[in-house]
């Protein structure tokens, strides 16, 4: 079966990459030539753990190839994977590639797009006189872990009333289905509505627990030990139950913005939605109360900061709770100098030069007042706090991911500020 991908930003590259992994030929579309070449010769624009030497191999297989022809690309694809990022032309791009594909070919959106888009992709098709069966199948990555997400799926959504297009995508995800990944098929609303409505409910728990991690810091409880025992509950379990984690990247808030938009032209009032959403907002401003607290006065002073990407092992900073955090420091007059091991080429465009970057985290610590733990990568861990401590103006740490050892910290000499800790 010739598989087609039709888009090659972030998910048409995980897409392509993990499918072609499977064993299946493969061909990647994008009219972008630069962007096409540059990926045919195995680079990605953008960091996502262990995606370049998926991509890599499969390329020197020979099962992962590039057009930018689009007639021959839908002429020869027995099905088209649509992923690309936006969903802005999805409607008039599935039509232009109707007049080319075959009678019996299925067109599956993964593109994340709102609700009631894939049935008028299905009237349009059907009103330019294609023939072409039309699947909806939401994503659900996570920026960072998004090749683990695809091999190792919690379900797998299929909005389609055709049968024939569901055991063709079961022949394609076999190694998944044999493996005894759930397929749920339903309509194709319901599949739209999945994706936004699983996206706010991790937003509703995330604000859940960093509510209660704030009253923790109040009545000398320990959220991490909190969160602990609340998810080994079978009934809420631990992921995304961390104090101090965030909701980011691309796709996220625009998932809940639309579902917003759905309920509120529906004329139903999501409250618990809006609330999460309120409580997220506030953590950037409890953290700099916490900040201009122990460091006063904030204004003049320097907060050196560690991770600027929204989560570990992605470059992305779409919605990232450090971009945010910057600016709110440098609002407050403070100087900051940051630091990442991926992702400062992004922030430089969004914090538009107003922040210094560092080449290591020492440098980042280097004279300041404060240093902030933003985002939890792995290696802040293993850093050498001692030679942080002879460095720093103060030693002054705030963990904002509880990723530190906060004792072993207290007893070098750091102030040692986490998330619900007492």
């Amino acid at each position: 079966m010739q598989i087609g991908i039709y888009g090659s930003g972030y998910l048409g590259t995980v897409i392509s990459a993990c499918l072609a992994d499977f064993g299946t030929p493969v061909t990647c579309y994008d009219e972008d030539s630069p962007a096409i070449q540059s990926i045919a010769d195995g680079n990605i624009p953008f960091y996502e753990r262990n995606l370049k030497d998926i991509l890599r191999r499969n390329i020197r297989a020979g099962r992962l190839n590039y057009s930018t022809d689009i007639e021959s690309f839908a002429k020869r694809s027995d099905i088209i994977f649509l992923a690309s990022d936006s969903y802005k032309y999805v409607e008039e791009l599935s039509v232009r590639l109707g007049k080319f594909t075959r009678p019996d070919s299925t067109l599956v959106i993964m593109t994340p797009v709102p609700v009631g888009l894939a049935s008028r992709v299905e009237k349009s098709l059907q009103a330019s006189g294609s023939r072409m069966v039309v699947v909806s199948q939401p994503m659900f990555f996570t920026d960072g872990c998004a090749v683990e997400d695809f091999n190792w799926p919690d379900r797998i959504i299929l909005g389609t009333s055709n049968s024939d297009a569901v055991l063709k995508l079961k022949q394609i995800y076999r190694p998944l289905v044999m493996r005894g990944v759930p397929v749920i098929v339903t309509n194709h609303e319901t599949a739209e509505l999945v994706r936004e409505a699983s996206t706010a409910f991790v937003a509703t728990k995330i604000s859940f627990i960093n509510e209660l991690a704030s009253l923790c810091e109040h009545v000398k409880a320990d959220a991490m030990d909190l969160a602990m025992a609340l998810g080994l509950d079978k009934k809420i379990a631990p992921r995304c139950l961390q104090p101090g984690a965030t909701l980011g990247g691309a796709f996220a808030e625009g998932d809940i913005d639309s579902l917003a938009q759905l309920a509120q032209g529906a004329g139903v009032s999501l409250e618990i939605l809006a609330a999460a959403r309120k409580v997220h907002r506030s953590l950037g401003d409890r953290l700099v109360e916490k900040i201009a607290k122990m460091v006063q006065p904030i204004g003049g002073r320097q907060v050196g900061i560690l991770g600027l990407s929204f989560k570990p092992h992605t470059n992305s900073v779409a919605a990232s709770s450090s971009i945010q955090l910057a600016r709110q420091l440098l609002a407050k007059g403070a100087r900051v100098r940051a630091y990442d091991p991926v992702a400062m080429p992004d922030a430089k465009v969004e914090l538009n030069g107003t922040v210094s970057y560092c080449d290591n985290p020492y440098a980042a610590a280097e004279g300041y007042d404060a240093l902030v733990l933003s985002t939890g990568w792995p290696e802040f861990r293993s850093l050498d706090f001692d030679r942080i401590k002879r460095t720093v103006k103060q030693p002054i740490i705030f963990d904002t991911k509880n990723l530190l050892d906060g004792s072993r910290l207290r007893a070098m000499g750091f102030q040692y500020v986490g998330v619900g800790r007492a």
